[in-house]
């Protein structure tokens, strides 16, 4: 009995998650927006006498880390706090936990990055200074990697991993581009190029980890990284309106290749706590089904500016699926804790502010100054009603006013990442 209210929990938490969100510090893998330049857009004096003000940068990829970077720091908050109020067994924030959750963060967010690049490389060309950008935030998450690496071995290790990775992505990006050209002999060849690194990481792992990490166990799970990514490649180039299902499946894996490096590492450094008991688990899990629900938010605006058909295009349809499924899931979980009906609200208010990003966005595409004021003013109306939602189904226990809050910087970062969009995928053509 025990087991099945700490899923419930587990699951439904996330849902408060993406609420609180924006009301936690960013995590270490963000970059910080404070010291960017604002766009131009005049904040809205909102009913809380709070100002909501787009906060892109102009750079979408590097607000879309931005904005996704708020989740790890409130994953780990609410784990903190469920593992109290339950019982839960183990560490949320042991040593080995924290290790855990990182990997978790920056290799799901590696998939997704080179998602975006490589298909910012197909709408504005690998010589744009969009994929540029792209392959900036895409090279920053590796840099936070090989930092990471480092932290448990040396600077030595840490630069030997950045090397290979950097090699890895190069690959992925040859691959992409021969897929798109139709040069089946360049495409072979950059898989070739990724098998053997599978094998060389391999053996990295193994000597770094002191032999906890076995080469062979790491390089059949790389290979299924390749696999997996290179459909979701594949897909991307094709038009495939199943390409964001697929970029979350190759996600998917390395969320749980990021337990299993993080097992190995931690016991050749000797850290603290255990990778794998619950409330690590727990946590992990919240980073990854957070940061996952920006990253998709992204991506079907990402699609709804550059596919042929814009939001009537079949491309955008699949990718708003994919992100729709994900809001299923969450009033699933609410609707576990709170009844099927209060299920059932939940998704009507959580659709309904993503209508209202969407709506946000092609107006900003098309330069509907009054349409994007009135859609952030329906955004800002949605925080009371959101906050007094959960402040009822949770009995008190979420505030109506700290969610409304939270919710004001959610509405910021994703509204000024789709400023960041619209500027360099519409504007720049």
């Amino acid at each position: 009995m025990r087991k099945s209210i700490f899923l419930r929990t587990a699951v439904g938490s996330i849902a408060a998650a993406v609420i609180l969100g924006a009301s936690a510090c960013s995590s270490p893998a963000a970059p910080s927006a404070s010291t960017a330049p604002e766009t131009s857009m005049s904040p809205m004096e909102t009913a809380a006498g709070s100002m909501l003000m787009p906060a892109g940068t102009g750079d979408p990829f590097a607000d879309a880390r931005t904005a996704a970077g708020h989740m790890p720091e409130t994953a780990t908050a609410l784990a903190g706090g469920f593992v109290g109020a339950l019982g839960i067994p183990g560490e949320a924030e042991s040593d080995a936990a924290n290790l855990r959750a990182d990997l978790t963060a920056l290799l799901q967010e590696h998939v997704y990055l080179a998602g975006m690049a490589v298909a910012t490389a197909y709408h504005a060309s690998p010589d744009s200074p969009q994929f540029e950008a792209a392959a900036a935030a895409l090279d920053a998450n590796s840099v936070e990697l090989s930092e990471a690496v480092a932290s448990l071995s040396d600077e030595q290790q840490g630069a030997a991993f950045l090397e290979l990775w950097r090699q890895h992505i190069g690959f992925f990006v040859d691959y992409a581009v021969a897929v798109k050209g139709g040069d089946q002999a360049a495409a072979d060849e950059a898989l070739a190029q990724l098998q053997g690194y599978t094998q060389q990481a391999g053996g990295f792992f193994e000597s770094v980890s002191g032999g906890e990490l076995p080469a062979a166990a790491v390089a059949e799970s790389l290979a299924m990284h390749v696999e997996t990514l290179s459909a979701a490649i594949d897909a991307f180039a094709a038009g495939e309106p199943t390409a964001t299902d697929a970029l979350q499946q190759a996600a998917g894996h390395v969320v749980t290749s990021a337990e299993t490096l993080s097992g190995g590492l931690a016991a050749a450094a000797g850290l603290e706590g255990d990778v794998s008991d619950e409330a690590s688990t727990l946590r992990s899990q919240l980073v990854a089904g957070l940061q996952e629900h920006v990253y998709l938010a992204g991506i079907a605006v990402f699609t709804a500016y550059t596919a042929e058909g814009g939001p009537e295009s079949p491309a955008f349809e699949g990718a708003a699926a994919t992100l729709d499924a994900n809001s299923v899931a969450l009033s699933e979980a609410i609707g576990s804790l709170a009844g099927d009906q209060n299920g059932a609200a939940f998704l009507e208010l959580w659709r309904e502010h993503i209508g209202f990003f969407v709506d946000y966005a092609v107006a900003v595409a098309s330069g509907d100054d009054a349409g994007a004021e009135q859609a952030l003013t329906d955004l800002d109306g949605y925080r009371p009603a959101a906050g007094a939602f959960f402040e009822e189904i949770s009995a008190g226990e979420l505030p109506a006013d700290a969610i409304a809050e939270g919710l004001g910087m959610h509405v910021e970062t994703l509204a000024g990442a789709i400023d960041s969009l619209a500027e360099q995928l519409v504007a720049a053509g």
